[in-house]
């Protein structure tokens, strides 16, 4: 772990011009992709035999590397990811960066000693969630960029893990991971890491375009403040953008770090959408907040381009080398080359000739063997044993100097060697038999916006789920329902409510409260400690039989699968944890903690629910979620009640905006199969997702 006072940098990289730019402007460390399982899939990434020459290029350098394996993995492709994860150890990677159980499980296995990164994708915001993933196995966690610097203090203040943070580039409009407006719009997967960025597009509300487009964020100016926090690492967002945008964000950091003052301007030139934002670092939330890419904005770039790549355009010579020439009469000559790091090489060379005319001297063997360019090493001390009237051309000192340079550069790559599990290595394919859920009756859960929404006739076996504050408005929902209440746990939970939240679960839970939905790592473990049967909620996106049994683990009792998944791929699921689908609900598309209704006086002139129209002139409803987030719903719910449904343990009807008669007369429809009048969608179910 680093120093906590002075973080790493670190650099997106899409391809090879970007991992120059970032290795040549003073990077500490780059995070890139293979060819499959990262998310930026349409970046140039790295790949093949190559790979293990890329690692060592950015080690011999001291640049650390970060692969990249963070997106959503279907069963299909377990194989295909165990080759990912083998090829990244055995290419020497430093860690890997991580989103699906599926994939830590294996690397944690096979390769145990691999340090795996949590990605931002697993929406992780606070303590808890934190503790969570170090249990599982994780030393570092990529925290949510929506978070405050006083929020992200106490997590670092309360947990051993290394924090890493954005500090430039594209905000995401949704919590990373909880983001499917991509999918459920063009079947193109964030979480597959094709996101077309639908949320960039001309949304309207009240008269207010762009409403789900920020500005990119910006915290160069508070990176002194992130190092006494105590962050182990600055990252810059960017895997699809240009080498120039990469030295610019690179130079700005470094300079900020080492007190110098950043050019702000020229990086604002490269790439913005209407400037930058601070706003979740510090707390400041609003309209300002907002921006999207302008035709000034494009054409600003032009300007800097070619000073920007001039920066990166030769190699830097940056590391001091002393060297030692003996040169003496029927002698191989020889040349020791040392950093100071403590790396030596010893090379020899031809024998002297008798000098004709001009000996060797110290001088003219300096002028051969300072010739360095095109390399990291700058010439800073010469001793020479030289013997009497003898000389080596120039061309000999010339291929000493590139044979001593070339082997300390083999020196610096320390690259790590990992050894492989390989008793342990297929333990991630789980059984191709036993399908799961053999039972035939169908059970339903209900999800309810309100307690008012509740009907009458409601099964026996069925369990009805609520948030946490329509529980604690109605006491006599636990007597009503007893053990068939479940409480919905927050998606979205910063580092502030912890507390409170535990403390309201324990109330609930001496009144006789035993089941909490979960969809986030962090609220797993909430639940767990409140001592709550714990049930898996959608957010947790999980597409993969292994993944299943990973919860399995965490003590789960059943879990939603996406509704990502396809129902042809739902109906090949293995037996490892129970699962249930949604199918029925406007479903929640974005979780958002800058709403676009907030204006300048705060929520004063808010309802809690509010439309965004899109640019078909579609309304998508916007519901507040407690004044912590809001969510972003469909503007059509789903509904596959008149659909061949894939078994399994349970069906949800997800209510929000209905009526408590529209809840009712859903639920009958829904299971007596007839096909509904309104307008609905069979979401992801029956396409190919990306």
């Amino acid at each position: 772990m680093r120093s906590k006072n002075i973080p790493e940098i670190m650099a997106p990289v899409g391809g090879e011009e970007q991992l120059k730019a970032a290795v040549r402007l003073g990077a500490d460390a780059v995070y890139f992709g293979m060819q499959n399982f990262n998310a930026r899939r349409n970046a140039d990434n790295f790949a093949g035999d190559g790979l293990a020459d890329t690692i060592k290029y950015c080690h011999s350098h001291g640049v650390r590397v970060y692969l990249t394996v963070n997106t959503l993995v279907m069963d299909e492709e377990i194989e295909a990811l165990h080759n990912a994860v083998d090829t990244a150890a055995m290419a020497g990677a430093d860690a890997i960066i991580v989103q699906d159980l599926a994939v830590a499980r294996y690397a944690h296995e096979t390769w145990p000693e691999l340090p795996l990164h949590a990605s931002t994708q697993m929406a992780v915001c606070n303590v808890n969630g934190v503790k969570e993933l170090l249990g599982y196995g994780f030393s570092r966690v990529v925290v949510a960029r929506e978070l405050s610097l006083k929020e992200i203090q106490k997590i670092i203040d309360e947990t051993d893990a290394e924090i890493e943070v954005f500090v430039h580039g594209a905000h995401c409009m949704s919590v990373s991971g909880n983001c499917y407006l991509s999918a459920m719009i063009g079947g193109r997967s964030g979480n597959r890491g094709l996101c077309a960025q639908p949320c960039r597009l001309d949304w309207e509300l009240d008269g207010k375009d762009h409403a789900l487009s920020l500005k990119d964020l910006s915290y160069i100016s508070h990176l002194k403040e992130l190092c006494n926090a105590g962050v182990s690492a600055v990252k810059i967002e960017g895997r699809m953008k240009r080498a120039e945008y990469v030295a610019a964000a690179v130079t700005a950091c470094r300079d900020a770090m080492e007190g110098r003052k950043p050019d702000l301007e020229t990086l604002r030139a490269v790439f913005s959408r209407s400037g930058f934002t601070d706003g979740y670092l510090t707390g400041k939330q609003g309209p300002d907040m907002f921006g999207y890419r302008t035709k000034e904005d494009v054409t600003a770039a032009k300007d800097v381009l070619d000073k920007l790549a001039k920066l990166y355009e030769k190699e830097p010579q940056t590391v001091a080398v002393d060297m030692l020439l003996y040169a003496q009469e029927n002698e191989e000559s020889q040349l020791t080359a040392s950093d100071y790091n403590g790396n030596i090489i010893t090379v020899t060379g031809d024998i002297p000739q008798k000098a004709i005319n001009r000996p060797i001297s110290e001088d003219s063997a300096r002028r051969s063997l300072e010739k360095t360019g095109g390399t990291m090493f700058k010439l800073e001390r010469l001793d020479c044993t030289l013997g009497e009237g003898i000389m080596l051309p120039a061309s000999s000192l010339n291929e000493m100097r590139r044979k001593a340079l070339d082997g300390l550069l083999e020196l610096r790559t320390n690259t790590p060697v990992y050894t492989k599990n390989d008793s342990k290595e297929n333990l991630t394919v789980l059984p191709q038999s036993s399908p799961l859920n053999t039972r035939d009756k169908v059970t339903y859960r209900y999800r309810f916006e309100k307690a008012s929404q509740i009907f009458e006739d409601i099964e026996d076996d069925a369990i009805v789920i609520l948030p946490i504050s329509e529980i604690e408005k109605k006491a006599d929902l636990l007597s009503h329902f007893g053990e068939n209440l479940a409480v919905e746990m927050p998606s979205v939970l910063y580092p502030g409510n912890e507390e409170r939240l535990a403390n309201r679960l324990a109330v609930l839970r001496d009144k006789g409260l035993t089941k909490a939905v979960c969809g986030n790592i962090s609220t797993i473990r909430a639940a767990r400690t409140a001592g709550l049967q714990i049930l898996g909620g959608m957010e947790l996106n999980i597409i993969n039989s292994v993944s299943l049994e990973e919860y399995r683990k965490l003590g789960l009792k059943d879990a939603m699968v996406s509704f990502e998944l396809s129902f042809a791929k739902v109906r090949k699921l293995q037996n490892a944890l129970p699962f249930g689908l949604v199918c029925y609900g406007y479903l929640p598309l974005m979780k958002l903690r800058s709403c676009p209704k907030r204006g300048p006086k705060g929520c004063a002139d808010c309802s809690g629910l509010n439309y965004l129209t899109d640019r078909m002139d579609e309304h998508f409803p916007l519901i507040c979620r407690g004044k912590e987030y809001s969510e972003l719903l469909n503007c059509v719910p789903l509904y596959v009640g008149d659909k061949s449904i894939p078994r399994c343990a349970y069906r949800l009807l997800y209510f929000t905006i209905e009526s408590p008669e529209e809840c009712r007369r859903i639920s009958v429809m829904f299971k007596t199969g007839k096909t509904p009048e309104f307008r609905r969608t069979g979401g992801l179910y029956f396409r190919d997702l990306q």
